[in-house]
């Protein structure tokens, strides 16, 4: 099974992973693409322009910012905290509401050692998130030495493979990283 696989099998069964954070399998596109990471994006002076991509953790809105809402960004290098005008929101809502991982282009806005992306452009990157799970090599699984030894007859079982049961999944597909937001309004 391919290492990206288990990540996906991961977040379907328990929501987060002990593995390799999802978007370290897509580092190297997103690099060409000229999309950094949380640290290199949030180690930027003020008032420099960043492109950015993450998973989103949390959205709030809370009802006293005046239609700002505050997003949090999660990757392999930490988290960076976004700020979407209500006009940009408003540009983006598809977007903002509904993906699940986020690219974004935006100015670093730091103040002491308090620092945020004010968002201007949101890209939904979900796809590229669906796609971890053919990442990778083969994710290779110890042997003991009672893997070796084989019982009776060397010849398949006759009861053949089980079939598996026809479900049905109102969250989507079983190959989706689905990440588990907290949405604040």
């Amino acid at each position: 099974m391919e290492a990206g696989r288990e990540v996906v099998e991961d977040y379907g069964h328990l929501g987060l992973t002990l593995r390799k954070h999802p978007v370290s399998f897509l580092r190297s596109e997103l690099t060409r693409q000229r999309l950094r990471s949380c640290a290199e994006a949030i180690s930027l002076r003020d008032g420099r322009w960043v492109n950015l991509v993450g998973l989103v953790l949390l959205r709030q809105r809370p009802g006293s910012a005046k239609g700002v809402m505050f997003i949090t960004l999660e990757d392999e290098t930490g988290v960076a905290n976004l700020v979407v005008w209500a006009k940009v929101f408003e540009k983006y809502r598809r977007t903002v509401l509904g993906s699940g991982m986020l690219g974004v282009k935006g100015r670093v806005q730091r103040e002491g050692e308090v620092v945020h992306i004010v968002a201007r452009e949101l890209i939904d990157l979900s796809g590229e998130l669906a796609s971890v799970g053919s990442r990778d090599k083969a994710f290779p699984l110890p042997h003991g030495r009672g893997d070796e030894f084989h019982h009776g007859s060397p010849a398949p079982d006759p009861r053949g493979i089980a079939k598996p049961r026809d479900m049905f999944d109102p969250y989507g597909h079983i190959d989706e990283i689905k990440v588990k937001t907290r949405d604040f309004r």
